[in-house]
């Protein structure tokens, strides 16, 4: 066939009209217009924060949907198209250089949305996300609704639970460091509670647990790990005092087990996140050692009861037992380690 013309511009068009088919037409005909079983409608609130998301291009950077081949990354529930029900204009996004957000109500705090939304390096240093704090403090709030929306019914039994922990949390913090401590340390089950760190505090596995820190934890708990970080200011209550932990050292002999349950499952009703997600378990006691280390001066690391040795570590004893190092000798070393 020669190319003319004529054949070239009816062939652009068949293609247009295929392609507007495919993506727009069947699509749209296909859609079912019942909400779905755990559909709920938007507020004004809500949907003044749904028009913030979809004018600044939120969907560029996070999908809102979830699929069968997304459930093995931590995904609760597999999208259904009565989720979008009435959600005008219903734009899912495709990439995901950012998280999934379909199930994005109630997995944080509204103070960590807008620490978050303020310098997201606030409360993960190694997002890409820019700044959101040139939209003020009422669209901030606007969109944090809209994102504790997602997920509809699921998301409304998580913020519950949210608030009924956000209340306690703030009513321990207000009571004092030693309260609030003897209140978070009461929360992890006993068994967590009397477990020690399995592995050895070595050099390595300190510089392990550092890296984490730092690409986790620096800008909540501070770089210092007194709970002064960047993101501090906007979170209530404020991050936990690790510097304050040595004196309940005489009634907690174990504290490994309890940072690893905290830093896995977070502490709901405050900022901290849960991480189970994120890190592997070698990863959550190498930050926990680098804590107690660090800040605590002291961990229970490899202490009894024990197993069997892991068949790379090395041979290691504690010194932190009976004469923790001072912040000031601390300090000294961390010096001498730059």
């Amino acid at each position: 066939m020669k190319m003319t013309p004529k054949i070239f511009i009816i062939g652009s068009v068949l293609v247009w009209a295929a392609s507007i088919s495919l993506m727009v037409i069947f699509p749209w005909i296909s859609m079912e217009d019942e909400p779905s079983d755990i559909w709920t409608p938007m507020n004004e609130k809500e949907k003044a924060g749904h028009d913030i998301y979809v004018n600044n291009g939120c969907h560029y950077c996070h999908s809102l949907y979830v699929r069968t081949i997304d459930w093995g990354k931590g995904a609760e529930r597999i999208s259904k198209m009565g989720d979008y029900y009435q959600m005008q204009p219903a734009i899912l996004g495709t990439e995901r250089t950012g998280p999934d957000l379909s199930q994005e109500g109630g997995e944080h705090t509204d103070d960590w949305h807008k620490a978050h939304f303020i310098n997201p390096r606030y409360t993960n240093p190694l997002s890409l996300m820019p700044s959101w704090e040139f939209l003020g403090e009422k669209k901030i709030e606007q969109l944090t609704a809209y994102m504790q929306h997602l997920g509809w019914k699921m998301a409304d039994k998580r913020m519950a639970r949210q608030e009924k922990w956000q209340e306690k949390a703030i009513e321990a913090y207000e009571a004092g460091p030693d309260s609030n401590i003897t209140w978070l340390h009461n929360n992890v089950p006993e068994e967590w509670r009397n477990m020690p760190n399995p592995y050895p505090a070595t050099d390595a596995a300190l510089a392990r647990g550092r890296n984490i820190y730092e690409n986790f934890c620096l800008n909540c708990h501070g770089p210092v790990g007194d709970g002064q970080g960047k993101a501090a200011k906007y979170l209530d209550p404020p991050p936990v005092n690790f510097t304050t932990l040595k004196r309940h050292l005489a009634e907690d002999k174990y504290i490994g087990g309890i940072f690893y349950y905290q830093i896995m499952n977070g502490i709901t009703g405050t900022a901290m996140p849960y991480f189970k997600r994120q890190l592997e378990s070698e990863k959550i006691w190498d930050v926990s050692n680098f804590v107690a280390v660090w800040f605590v001066g002291y961990t229970d690391a490899n202490i009894e009861p024990r197993g069997i040795d892991a068949s790379y570590e090395p041979e290691w004893e504690n010194p932190y037992l009976e004469d923790p190092p001072t912040m000031e000798e601390m300090d000294k070393k961390k010096e001498e380690d730059q």
